[in-house]
């Protein structure tokens, strides 16, 4: 349906060349991404693959994209309920001398951003509240929070690339390294804190429908014909990773450590899913909201979540292998140290272990590292799992590299 806006796209690059306005060494591709449907960035990913060293050579050299759709606002049939939308904020501006004439529509646009929900966000929503009123007994001084949630890889990218960022809190340590990497953490981050700056966890569980029409009882059951899963992608999403991790670690158990079949087990595993979102609360809202697929690979404390909006509709099945998922904290060095904010930023991530913190961790269903405030909630989670560590697979340096790295297993396995 989209034919005469293709046709458009490419005659307007032969007039842009018989008019010589492209500059010498610049390429022009047109792409037929279609943005609404299960092949979403299939085209994006065949050409990095084909004219570039992978995505971050892509960044580099692509310097600008153009889109020839634009919805205006609107719906598109095809579209499965997705829209554009924009939110304007209007404010005044005022000289310094006087900032109370003036009306800062930043931070009343910042507001509107952080009600878009992330796993995260509600457990630090009260934890920012308690952790303002320690400060505050401790030291006699007013702290404010100010958020920023998304995908881990994204904000990982986000603050390598200047967002400052006094603290992270990310997905996993592999994230972590990433702002690290870029010059902004220090060496030896992750001995910072207690239980490798990891204050809570979680492990990975199926979300599946009221009554599991399927029968899905463990990860064997989701490599059989008929059944739709939905799960991130690991490429881009760190929950991703550690689902697939979870995967690769009952197949290893399955087959005694044979490569060759636990590659087609997983490889299986993928061919049945639906949907590769981007990150794990687009996973969430495929399955959940638009009632795509017949079992969600979820973080344990996602699909409690789900249950909490839905309590009639899901129910959470708990494998026989899982994997223990640790988030990690961390302070960003270079951005403390030129704000002088590093007492406040590591009291912050000091206090996540304090027990009325670790409480908040577990009314957000999230594991408390504290063992003792954990087994307060053994009714909640299953704390006999059989659980395996990003150690076994070699520490999360050597996991990126053989699964998830431009031509690693995963690659392999996803484009056979």
């Amino acid at each position: 349906d989209q034919e005469g806006g293709m046709a458009a796209a490419a005659y307007s690059v032969k007039i842009m060349k018989d008019l010589d306005l492209l500059p010498k060494g610049y390429k022009m591709m047109v792409v037929g991404s279609v943005q609404e449907e299960d092949c979403d960035g299939m085209c994006w990913q065949s050409i990095v693959n084909e004219y570039f060293k992978g995505p971050e050579d892509a960044r580099n050299q692509i310097e600008f994209v153009i889109s020839t759709e634009p919805t205006d606002g609107g719906i598109y049939r095809g579209h499965r309920g997705r829209m554009e939308i924009r939110v304007d904020m209007h404010g005044v501006s005022c000289h310094g001398s006087a900032p109370e004439r003036g009306d800062n529509a930043i931070h009343k646009m910042a507001e509107v951003i952080l009600n878009v929900r992330d796993p995260a966000r509600e457990l630090y929503e009260s934890y920012n509240k308690i952790f303002a009123d320690h400060w505050k007994a401790k030291t006699g001084q007013e702290v404010e929070v100010t958020q920023s949630h998304g995908g881990s890889g994204k904000q990982a990218l986000e603050v390598a690339n200047g967002l400052e960022a006094d603290v992270v809190t990310l997905a996993l340590e592999y994230d972590v390294n990433a702002v690290r990497d870029a010059g902004l953490i220090n060496d030896g981050w992750i001995n910072n804190f207690e239980n490798d700056s990891s204050p809570y966890t979680s492990t990975i569980v199926f979300l599946v429908r009221k009554g599991n029409p399927k029968n899905i009882k463990d990860w064997n059951d989701l490599i059989k014909d008929g059944v739709g899963i939905i799960t991130p992608n690991p490429k881009t999403s760190g929950g991703a990773r550690w689902n697939y991790l979870a995967a690769w670690a009952y197949a290893d158990k399955l087959y005694n450590g044979d490569e060759s079949k636990i590659e087609d087990f997983v490889k299986k595993l993928y061919q049945n899913v639906l949907v590769l979102d981007s990150g794990a609360r687009g996973a969430t809202t495929t399955f959940v909201e638009n009632g795509q697929g017949d079992v969600l690979l979820a973080w344990e404390n996602e699909a409690y979540l789900s249950i909490k909006d839905h309590p009639d509709e899901y129910e959470i099945i708990t494998p026989s292998v899982s994997i223990l998922a640790q988030p990690s904290v961390a302070v960003v060095d270079e951005v403390v140290d030129s704000r002088g904010t590093r007492e406040v930023a590591t009291e912050y991530l000091s206090y996540l272990y304090s027990d009325e913190a670790q409480r908040i961790a577990g009314d957000n269903y999230y594991r408390p590292y504290n063992q003792d405030i954990l087994k307060e909630y053994s009714d909640v989670f299953d704390l006999n799992i059989n659980l395996v560590t990003i150690s076994d697979f070699g520490g999360w340096d050597e996991a990126q590299k053989t699964h998830f790295a431009d031509g690693g297993i995963f690659d392999k396995i996803y484009e056979k």
